[in-house]
């Protein structure tokens, strides 16, 4: 039998927001970890807050907005504001009532900005890492190291002389010798003209890296710089040094074929890290020779490292890691934590259930 249309008449809801999300739900996973990674962190806000003027923004609800943003892969904090207006799922998540008035989208901005001055996303990757359901999935002596590039929200055109001889605006480019020690964005100063290889077109970006534990391709720190030939191999060592303080252990470093210079093999042994660097014989003598490659450990590690790429894909095509819609090397950086953040997040209901 056809059904008749009755009509939006009703002008109460007697359904709460909790029994219109299915239990099986990922969400209904990740909203309790998130929730007592936030609890953790509310002494480190209140040092960000004032105890005077009007209440602002809940740095926790702020927070849990950010994570969706990275999570659905928002692509503005004014749609983000749009999707808070009517998807029940999203007020759920970040704990807002259905009659709650959602924020201005200038006023949310302006707060998440609050959030740079207090390294916030790199704390509540970091707390995240350490939570009793999380930290059993990780390894602490196995990882892996890549890097990406990130377009910049800067264009072609924004890309002038230095010193603004000639006159030029950077409308006219074409036939121009143009490189980062003579150019500068005037929209973007943070970001460098680079390319990814031969035969590819140069763009304005960033370069964003990541370490990632080999056990569960959980990452474990991330970083962004300003994109040169030795960026990767120097951000690298960085986050590789940080982990290595952590543990007595022996730790393995999974990395692509850019990796395999001699001074950053070197810079690894040096600090007691087995570099599991692909070789690069192209025309060249690797610096990784026979007692790496003999051990069974180093093919398993270049197994392993490939699972970063996944960081990357699911970064650019359902979170904001793609191109970057911030300016500065500071706001790009939080935006990337924010996507490994997410990453971490969507991994978990599947890690844990098996």
């Amino acid at each position: 039998m056809r059904g008749r249309r009755a009509g939006q008449t009703g002008m109460f809801s007697y359904v709460s927001s909790e029994d219109r999300i299915p239990d099986d739900h990922p969400l209904r996973t990740i909203r309790p970890i998130v929730d007592e990674v936030l609890r953790s962190l509310s002494r480190h806000f209140g040092q960000l807050y004032s105890h005077e003027g009007r209440p602002s923004i809940p740095p926790e609800q702020l927070m849990s907005a950010l994570i969706l943003q990275a999570l659905y892969g928002v692509r503005s904090e004014r749609m983000l504001m749009e999707q808070m207006n009517y998807n029940l799922l999203f007020r759920w998540f970040v704990g807002l009532s259905p009659d709650e008035r959602v924020w201005d989208a200038s006023s949310f901005s302006k707060n998440r900005d609050r959030l740079l001055q207090g390294d916030v996303f790199q704390h509540f990757l970091t707390k995240l890492l350490q939570h009793p359901k999380v930290e059993p999935l990780l390894s602490d002596e196995h990882f892996s190291v890549d890097g990406t590039l990130i377009e910049a929200w800067a264009s072609q055109k924004s890309f002038k002389p230095k010193d603004g001889s000639d006159g030029d605006d950077g409308a006219n480019f074409h036939g121009q010798k143009r490189s980062n020690d003579t150019h500068q964005s005037a929209t973007d100063p943070d970001a460098k003209l680079f390319r990814k290889g031969y035969g590819k077109e140069s763009k304005l970006s960033f370069m964003g890296h990541v370490l990632m534990e080999n056990r569960s391709g959980l990452a474990v720190a991330g970083q962004v710089t300003q994109a040169s030939g030795s960026a990767e191999r120097v951000a690298a060592e960085a986050m590789v040094k940080k982990r290595r303080q952590k543990t007595k252990r022996q730790i393995t470093l999974g990395a692509d074929k850019g990796y395999d210079t001699k001074d950053h093999v070197a810079a690894l042994r040096k600090l007691k890290v087995t570099p599991h660097v692909a070789q690069n014989n192209t025309h060249r003598k690797s610096a990784i020779d026979a007692r790496t490659t003999r051990h069974e450990g180093y093919a398993i590690s270049q197994t392993c490292r490939k699972a970063v790429e996944c960081i990357f894909g699911w970064g650019k095509q359902h979170g904001t890691m793609r191109k970057t819609k911030h300016h500065g090397l500071d706001r790009v950086g939080d935006c990337f934590l924010a996507n490994l953040i997410g990453y971490n997040l969507a991994r978990l209901p599947k890690l844990l259930t098996a």
